[in-house]
């Protein structure tokens, strides 16, 4: 695809909200991350390592401020959760910002190709 002017960029996965008893971060992706990054490397693809991005954000924002960054809802709150919903795993809006501004800043401070072309509205 480089051939016809695309720009490969892989991303390593989001971190989910996952804290042990302790109120510890903890990962939940096993080896699937590292496999991402080596084929970045075999391709010589630009990489953004959101696993590492996500995990330092949640590590900083702890058990109960990294609740807003996913889709937690209270019962009656939204039509399409009647019952609410407790999803660690799929953003709220606030969060899926957050995580198009990890990105975003990863392009800029990488120089990667497309930075140019990268307009925040």
């Amino acid at each position: 695809m480089r051939s016809k002017g695309a720009i490969p960029v892989l991303l390593t996965p989001v971190m989910r909200r996952r804290y042990d008893e302790n109120g510890l971060f903890f990962d939940t992706h096993g080896e699937y991350p590292g496999v991402v990054r080596q084929v970045a490397k075999e391709l010589g693809a630009d990489l953004i390592d959101l696993h590492t991005k996500t995990g330092d954000l949640l590590r900083q924002q702890g058990p109960e401020a990294s609740r807003a960054l996913f889709l937690m809802l209270k019962p009656g709150e939204h039509p399409n959760f009647p019952n609410g919903v407790k999803d660690d795993t799929h953003f709220s809006e606030l969060g899926a910002r957050k995580m198009a501004e990890i990105v975003l800043a990863e392009i800029k401070a990488q120089h990667i190709e497309l930075a140019d072309r990268v307009v925040k509205r």
